[in-house]
């Protein structure tokens, strides 16, 4: 097998999956690892508290590029998790020795090589460890633009993070990898599932409809006697969710427009490519959204609150357009014959 080639990538999960296999003789970008998993979503959920505000996901959750991409395109994963961490890190040494590449999901907190700025309580982050030198272990983090070194205390400290998401040291590497993709099938199955998640949601938090909920929600926190004091710790949060933790909102967007971009070339088709440049403008909507509200959260502006729910609308709006234009187009002859 070939050196490992680190890949720096936008996303941990999507970086990884990309990288992985492209090591393992299935060259595959890491837009097209992202795509092919229907990873695109929007979640804003109420319940699930961060800080004390609602969590707002702009992907599926965590494992989850890993487990249907990995089952889109029939590559076998080994995986395991340990409740003893001197013997997780002697599987992973043994891994290493054997000369395989190996997946880790991590807390963030605990890798010494993030930035202080950079690391919060976050313990689904994955990463690739390829070798280990003395006491280091050499990671290749989808994050960072080369590659680096973790102490063996710290990796383990990362890799057994207790609370929310606690990976228990789990690890995974592919045990049987294709040496190709029939793209006109895996991509329309692909897009079908996300546009039953993006536009046929069952719950009006979810989906197209669940960025008009968080519109809607704007409005009623403006109206709340606490307002004056709440709104502004309340757009903070928003934009905190949608640009500084892991890829973004739009970034994701940006990300699903690569690989439609990637799928049209593929499959020669020019109603994918309109797709791809409609939803880079939605991408391009929401981060006229991030910065105007980080505006009036910081009172650098007066633009009102109904403006800024109204972006949320547009952008809603956008996306709905975007499953509408890719459900033609899965309805197309262009497409039929070739589902999975």
């Amino acid at each position: 097998m070939s050196e490992f080639c680190h890949r720096q990538a936008a996303h941990c999960e999507s970086g990884v999956v990309s990288a992985m296999l492209s090591h393992h003789g299935l060259p595959i970008s890491e837009p097209m690892a992202f795509g092919l998993a229907s990873a695109l979503s929007f979640a804003y959920l109420p319940f699930v508290k961060i800080g004390g505000m609602p969590l707002i996901a702009y992907r599926m959750p965590p494992r989850w590029i890993i487990r249907k991409a990995s089952k889109r395109l029939g590559v076998r994963f080994a995986s395991k998790t340990f409740r003893n961490q001197k013997r997780g890190m002697a599987a992973l040494d043994r891994l290493l020795d054997e000369g395989r590449v190996v997946g880790l999901q991590t807390s963030v907190f605990w890798l010494p090589y993030f930035p202080d700025e950079m690391r919060f309580h976050f313990n689904a982050h994955n990463l690739l460890v390829y070798g280990r030198e003395g006491d280091d272990y050499l990671i290749s983090d989808p994050v960072f633009e080369a590659p680096v070194r973790c102490p063996a205390a710290d990796l383990q400290r990362a890799r057994f993070a207790k609370g929310a998401l606690a990976a228990k040291g789990l690890l995974y590497y592919p045990v049987h990898v294709p040496q190709e993709i029939d793209y006109a099938s895996k991509v329309p199955a692909a897009i079908r599932l996300n546009e039953k998640i993006m536009a046929h949601a069952p719950f009006r938090v979810l989906g197209v409809r669940g960025i008009r909920y968080l519109a809607d929600n704007l409005i009623r926190t403006s109206r709340r006697r606490d307002a004056r004091k709440r709104l502004p710790l309340y757009l903070a949060h928003i934009v905190r969710m949608q640009e500084e933790i892991g890829t973004g909102g739009a970034g994701f967007r940006f990300l699903y427009a690569s690989f439609l971009q990637e799928s049209a070339e593929k499959l020669d088709s020019q109603a994918l490519a309109d797709a791809a440049t409609a939803l880079t403008a939605a991408g391009d909507r929401w981060r006229e959204f991030a910065l105007a509200a980080a505006r009036v959260s910081r009172k650098r502006s007066d633009m009102n609150i109904e403006t800024l729910a109204d972006l949320l609308r547009d952008c809603s709006a956008r996306e709905a357009e975007v499953w509408a234009q890719l459900r033609q187009w899965l309805h197309s002859d262009e497409v039929k014959g070739n589902a999975d």
